[in-house]
């Protein structure tokens, strides 16, 4: 049986990469407050958020299954989140200048009562930036929506000397972790054709 996919995710990166591997889906955002608890880790931080965002769709939709992510940068224990504004993207970046981060992006998959999730951690190591190429970058608003204020599938992949891990999970998807978190909701992933299970 052929199964009703929803996106809970405002990301167009998240959709390209869905309708990259030919699945099927509808786009419901889920509105939820992303800032961290007191002394809550980077990795259960963003599971917890991956989660939330399952939840809160799949609440309304007991029949579809409800793929939600998170994705968050992290350097020296720090979560760095989307910025503020010019001034944080320029700070973030600043900070990310010449050194390796991780992000973590955690998926969450929701069917009925099942809720499965993992998450992913990739380091990424940036090229040495000057003040004019950060204001630059910052100038072209790219990192005004991104965590740690750039996104790889952009101008900023000209930023990023190496990246050791799943390249979609910085996308902010990873695909081969999406396919194992739908097969344990028993589901089935077919190449080129629909879901099923």
């Amino acid at each position: 049986m052929t199964v009703r996919i929803i996106l809970a995710s405002q990301s167009p990166r998240r959709r390209e990469l869905l309708t990259l591997v030919g699945i099927a889906h509808e786009v419901r955002p889920a509105d939820v407050d992303e800032t961290p608890y007191p002394g809550e880790l980077p990795v259960p931080h963003a599971e917890r958020l991956a989660r939330a965002k399952a939840h809160a769709i799949a609440g309304d939709e007991p029949s579809a299954v409800v793929i939600a992510a998170d994705t968050i940068v992290v350097v020296d224990g720090d979560i760095l989140g989307k910025p503020r504004d010019d001034d944080d993207a320029r700070r973030m970046l600043e900070r990310l200048s010449g050194r390796t981060h991780t992000v973590y992006t955690a998926i969450a998959v929701a069917r009925g009562e099942q809720t499965e999730s993992a998450v992913e951690a990739v380091e990424v190591t940036f090229r040495a930036l000057t003040s004019a190429e950060i204001a630059d970058y910052v100038a072209t608003r790219e990192p005004m929506d991104k965590a740690g204020a750039y996104g790889i599938q952009g101008f900023g992949a000209t930023i990023v000397e190496r990246v050791d891990g799943d390249y979609f999970s910085v996308m902010g998807l990873g695909l081969r972790r999406l396919v194992e978190l739908l097969a344990r909701v028993g589901l089935t992933y077919h190449f080129g054709r629909p879901i099923t299970g």
